[in-house]
C-alpha cells in the first residue's frame, strides 16, 4: 500500500487528488497546512508528499525544508499555479523530487507519482549483497542530493527492462552498488548476479572466466569449467572496468550480445546464454575507440542506456549522511560502539575533495575509528589523510604544475585537458615506480590500481625499467 499525503489549503485540490488516485494500492490523506503535515509525517510517515507551494502561514518551501529535515528519504512533489524560475530553483535546491504547475496533465502526473514512489522505495530499501562480498548488513546507496537523486530516477526507469547498461564514473563512486540495485529491481531478481573485474584478471584468464573451458583445453584444465555466462544464465552479469578488456575478448563478448551464443575454450559446442549485461568504466571509451583500443560496435551495444555516477565532490551535501553510515558500520565491525565525530572533524571531511570518492571516504573513516584512542575522532586523527604529508607534496607539485601546461594552448585545441592529464599521470606513475624501486606489485598497491592497469600505463607511456629503478 502506497501512502500519499496531499498538503494544500484548498479542499477541492485535496479532493481531486483523492479521486485521481483512487486505487487499491493507494491510500491518500490530506491536510490543509504545513504544521498539520509535519505532525502527520511524524506520526505516520507517508511514501510520498504532494505539497502546494503557496499556502497561508508556513509556505510550501518552508514545509519542504522541514520535511527534508524530518524524513529526507520521502520524495516530495511540489505543485502550484504560481510557477517561476526562481521558485523552481529554490524547490529543487531544497530537495523536491519534481516541480509541476497547475493545471497539470493527468497521465503525466500519474507517471511522475509512480516514478517518485519507485525512487522512494529504492532510497529506503537495502541492496542485497552476498555474504562473500560484504559482512555487514547495511549496504545502501547513500544520499539525498539532486545529483544522486538523478541516479535513483535512472535506476527506477531502466530496471524493469532488459536493455544493456553502461555505468560511467570515477573509481570509488559506487558503480557495482548501482548495478546490484538495478538487478534487485529487475525481473531477473531471483536469478544470479555475478560481478567480474576485467582489470583485475589477466587476459589469459579473463576469457576462460567469462566463457569457461573444456577438459584438456590447456595445461591444467583437468575438468570442464562453466564460465560466468553460463553461471549467470537468466540473471545479470556485471563487467567492471570494461575498458581494460582486450580486443580479442571484446569480439567474443560482442558475439554474445548480438547472437546470445558462445563456445567454451577448447570446445566446439555452441552454447546459448540469456544474460543482461551491465558494464562499468572509469575510462573515456570514445577516446579508446579513436585509439583502436576499444571496439566501436561493442561500445554502442553496451551503452543502450548510460548512467553517469557523480563524484563525491559534486554531491558534498551527502557527506554527513555517508559519514554517519560508515561510522555506524565500522563501530559495529571494530567493536567501538561509543566513538563519534567531533564537529571540527566533520567540517574537515566535508571540505575535502575526495579524489577517491566514497571508497576513499570509507577507508579514511575506518582508519580513524581504528586509531581513535578515546571516544571522539578529532581532526588530528584524519589530518595526515586529508592534508599533512599531502600539503608538502602539494606545494612541490604546485611549483611543477606549470611545466605540464603547453606554451601555445591553441595547439591542443579540443584535447588540452586530456594532454595535461596524461602528462600528470605519466609523472605520477614514474614517481611511484621510483619510490617502489621498480616493483610493479608494490607500485600498483601504492597507486590503488590493478597490476593490469599499471602495466597498461607503462606500455602507453613507454616507461623503461632502467628509468625507474633507483641506483644504489
Amino acid at each position: 500500500m502506497n501512502k500519499i499525503l496531499v498538503v494544500d489549503d484548498e479542499e477541492s485540490v485535496r479532493y481531486s487528488f483523492t479521486k485521481l488516485l483512487r486505487a487499491p494500492d493507494y491510500q491518500v490523506s490530506g491536510v490543509q497546512n504545513g504544521p498539520e503535515a509535519l505532525e502527520k509525517i511524524k506520526r505516520d510517515p507517508p511514501d510520498l508528499v504532494i505539497l502546494d507551494i503557496e499556502m497561508p502561514g508556513m509556505s510550501g518551501l518552508e514545509v519542504l525544508q522541514q520535511i527534508k529535515h524530518l524524513a529526507p528519504r520521502i520524495p516530495v512533489l511540489i505543485i502550484t499555479a504560481y510557477g517561476s524560475g526562481e521558485r523552481v530553483i529554490t524547490a529543487m535546491k531544497y530537495g523536491a523530487y519534481e516541480y509541476l504547475e497547475k493545471p497539470f496533465d493527468i497521465p503525466h502526473m500519474r507517471t511522475i507519482i509512480e516514478e517518485a514512489l519507485g525512487v522512494g522505495r529504492l532510497m529506503k530499501e537495502e541492496i542485497r549483497v552476498d555474504a562473500a562480498v560484504a559482512d555487514w548488513s547495511g549496504n545502501y546507496i547513500i544520499g539525498n542530493s539532486p545529483a544522486i537523486k538523478e541516479v535513483y530516477k535512472m535506476i527506477g526507469r531502466v530496471s524493469a527492462s532488459d536493455v544493456n547498461i553502461l555505468l560511467v564514473g570515477e573509481s570509488g563512486t559506487g558503480k557495482e552498488l548501482v548495478a546490484r540495485a538495478i538487478h534487485q529491481h529487475s525481473n531477473r531478481l531471483e536469478k544470479p548476479f555475478l560481478a567480474v573485474n576485467c582489470a583485475a584478471i589477466p587476459d589469459t584468464l579473463l576469457e576462460s572466466e567469462l566463457f569457461g573451458y573444456e577438459k584438456g583445453a590447456f595445461t591444467g584444465a583437468v575438468k570442464r569449467k562453466f564460465g560466468k555466462f553460463e553461471q549467470a544464465h537468466r540473471g545479470t552479469l556485471f563487467l567492471d572496468e570494461i575498458g581494460d578488456m582486450n580486443l580479442g575478448i571484446q569480439a567474443k563478448l560482442l558475439r554474445v550480445l548480438q547472437e546470445g551464443t558462445f563456445e567454451r575454450l577448447g570446445g566446439s559446442e555452441t552454447l546459448h546464454s540469456d544474460v543482461r549485461i551491465i558494464a562499468a568504466t572509469n575510462k573515456n571509451l570514445e577516446k579508446a575507440i579513436s585509439q583502436k583500443d576499444f571496439r566501436e560496435d561493442l561500445y554502442y551495444r553496451l551503452k543502450v542506456i548510460t548512467i553517469t555516477l557523480p563524484p563525491l565532490r559534486m554531491r558534498k551535501e551527502d557527506i554527513p549522511e555517508l559519514l554517519n553510515f560508515f561510522l555506524a558500520k565500522h563501530r559495529a565491525q571494530l567493536n567501538k560502539a561509543d566513538i563519534s565525530l567531533a564537529p571540527e572533524t566533520m567540517d574537515a571531511l566535508i571540505k575535502y575533495d575526495w579524489p577517491g570518492n566514497v571508497r576513499e571516504l570509507e577507508n579514511v573513516l575506518k582508519r580513524a575509528v581504528l586509531l581513535c584512542k578515546g571516544n571522539i575522532i578529532t581532526p588530528d586523527i584524519v589530518a595526515a589523510e586529508l592534508s599533512g604529508e599531502r600539503s608538502a607534496a602539494g606545494e612541490e607539485r604546485g611549483e611543477r604544475l606549470p611545466a605540464f601546461i603547453p606554451g601555445k594552448l591553441e595547439d591542443y585545441h579540443g584535447r588540452l585537458y586530456q594532454h595535461v592529464m596524461e602528462e600528470v599521470e605519466k609523472e605520477l606513475i614514474l614517481a611511484a615506480l621510483q619510490a617502489m624501486e621498480g616493483n610493479q606489485v608494490k607500485t600498483a598497491k601504492l597507486l590503488g590500481i590493478s597490476r593490469v592497469m599499471l602495466h597498461d600505463r607503462i606500455e602507453k607511456y613507454g616507461i623503461k625499467s632502467k628509468t625507474v629503478i633507483k641506483e644504489e
